[in-house]
């Protein structure tokens, strides 16, 4: 018998499950993308690229909309995280 401390696989089982989350990883593209958009929005805004939108900054509105998004998921992650199911007790 060894006189280590068992681990607690239900904390390491917590931490993965939170690693890997399909929401986080949407939340970072949607920021990642929308900063560029939103970036691309101010530098470039010239007349031509106005005029083919309509006289509307398609990048910068859309870069905002996809950082808002992207903030909604993290949002959700971080209020209703992943719980690992459960083993029954009969079990």
């Amino acid at each position: 018998m060894s006189d280590k401390e068992p681990v607690d696989t239900d904390a390491v089982r917590s931490a993965s499950s939170a690693l890997f989350d399909l929401r986080t990883v949407i939340a970072i593209l949607f920021l990642v993308y929308g900063v560029v958009l939103t970036v691309m929005g101010f530098v470039s805004d010239t007349p031509a690229e106005l005029a083919k939108s309509g006289g509307i900054d398609i990048n910068l509105w859309s870069g905002i909309v996809m950082i808002v998004i992207g903030a909604g998921f993290v949002a959700w992650a971080l209020l209703r995280p992943l719980k690992p199911p459960v083993a029954d007790e009969a079990e």
